[in-house]
């Protein structure tokens, strides 16, 4: 257990459908103050070719703020004209995109449950690759690919250059692989075995429920390299930092609830020779190759910034206090008539 079982999907997708692994999907996007992705969200959920009455969408607002509820109850409509379902759902209870998955999966109708968040733009072929490595009975998770969605700032850039959320890193975690909700697929019948988020968790409870259907019930996971969603990066430096921030208390968390280790922090002196190591060699070298036009911006902030992350993670985790009721788990009503 713990070992990835397969690393790529090599489906061909412009074969016949007839020939494709097509259970019934319901597809789940917790959004919290998400109006400026969710009309590039919603077009590429339209584009899906996966077969419209084998998937429903289930979109549900955590206590947004600005206008996404109006965005999605127009995009209903929208969704029907085409032949798609679309649920527009709420959870305003507990702040945590957890929670407002949970609400999701306690009304889908699907065998399968493929999650994303709002930030991401799938590829039009995402939900029926993610959905072959299924067909092996075994398989209880799947993870996508997550790319870079296109970015113009220095920021963007940096992420993309540090291939942050890329799911290489996290299924090769050393303690159990796992999959990020940008683009993961869960069976149902795992979570029936295992229960589902930890809806007080506000970071952390990928790994958590990866992790808790590979080592509880003994499900397998794969990756689907073809299954494909964009993710679209941190625009601000302050976003930035929470972001990594979050990191830490992902850390944290995980190391109360699995044991995991925590991630040492770099000696002081280390950083002063790293910081001291890029003013003296490093930018003036990236200096000369953006003058001959062979370099780019970022490469002139690629080390302060390194910085500037792993001091937000590392602060995270030392400031991380796991709440009493993140430890509870969450599961399936006994009255409840969901397949």
């Amino acid at each position: 257990m713990g070992k990835l079982e397969c690393t790529t999907d090599t489906t061909n997708m412009t074969a016949d459908l007839d020939s494709l692994y097509l259970p019934t999907v319901s597809v789940i996007v917790p959004i919290y103050n998400g109006e400026q992705d969710l009309p590039g969200l919603l077009d590429r959920l339209m584009a899906q070719t996966y077969p419209a009455d084998r998937v429903e969408y289930l979109l549900v607002d955590n206590a947004s703020i600005d206008s996404t509820a109006d965005i999605l109850i127009s995009a209903v409509e929208k969704f029907a004209s085409k032949g798609l379902t679309l649920k527009a759902m709420s959870e305003g209870k507990i702040q945590s995109a957890y929670a407002a998955r949970n609400t999701a999966i306690l009304a889908a109708t699907g065998d399968f449950l493929a999650f994303t968040d709002a930030d991401c733009y799938p590829h039009p072929d995402w939900l029926m690759a993610l959905m072959q490595p299924f067909e092996d009975e075994k398989v209880g998770l799947v993870a996508g690919r997550i790319a870079a969605f296109p970015g113009k700032t220095l920021l963007e850039n940096y992420a993309e250059r540090k291939k942050i959320m890329h799911q290489e890193d996290t299924l090769a975690h050393s303690f159990c692989p796992y999959g990020q909700t940008a683009n993961l697929g869960v069976r149902l019948a795992a979570l029936k075995d295992v229960g589902l988020f930890r809806p007080y968790l506000t970071t952390g409870g990928d790994a958590d429920i990866c992790w808790r259907v590979q080592k509880e019930a003994g499900w397998k996971i794969r990756y689907a390299t073809e299954s494909v969603i964009e993710h679209r990066h941190r625009q601000t430096i302050k976003d930035l930092y929470a972001q990594w921030y979050r990191y830490g208390k992902s850390n944290h968390y995980l190391n109360q609830l699995h044991g995991v280790e925590l991630t040492k922090r770099s000696p002081k002196q280390d950083r002063s020779r790293s910081l001291l190591r890029w003013a003296l060699k490093e930018l003036p070298s990236a200096g000369a190759k953006l003058l001959l036009a062979k370099g780019s911006a970022v490469d002139l902030a690629i080390t302060p910034l390194d910085m500037y992350c792993s001091k937000a993670r590392d602060l995270g985790q030392l400031e991380a206090q796991l709440p009493e009721e993140a430890k509870e788990k969450a599961y399936f009503p006994t009255s409840a008539t969901h397949r």
